[in-house]
């Protein structure tokens, strides 16, 4: 349980309100809400409800993690934070807005 008081710990620092127990978890900071999810398992990665999903995995996770998601395809916005020990970086994160000139 590890990475889920990690995950809640960095979404707490980064001012969101988190809500929920276990591995899956939402945070939210004014508009916005996040689906949370330590991966322990990445047969069982959510499919569908919410905009934005957020997943907090380790080092050795990550690659499969992102190829895994690719190949689902879901129809939400997703990013990867990695986790190493006390440190951790996001890996991948939702598209920025398209501008125009």
């Amino acid at each position: 349980m590890r990475l889920v008081e990690q995950a809640r710990s960095i979404f707490a620092e980064l001012g969101y309100t988190v809500e929920g127990n276990g591995p899956d978890f939402r945070a939210e900071r004014e508009w916005k809400v996040v689906h949370v999810n330590a991966v322990y398992d990445m047969e069982n990665l959510p499919r569908g409800s919410g905009q934005f999903h957020c997943f907090v995995a380790q080092p050795e996770d990550a690659d499969e993690l992102e190829e895994r998601l690719h190949s689902l395809d879901p129809a939400y916005e997703w990013a990867i934070i990695v986790v190493d020990g006390e440190e951790y970086q996001v890996e991948r994160a939702p598209p920025g807005p398209t501008v125009t000139a």
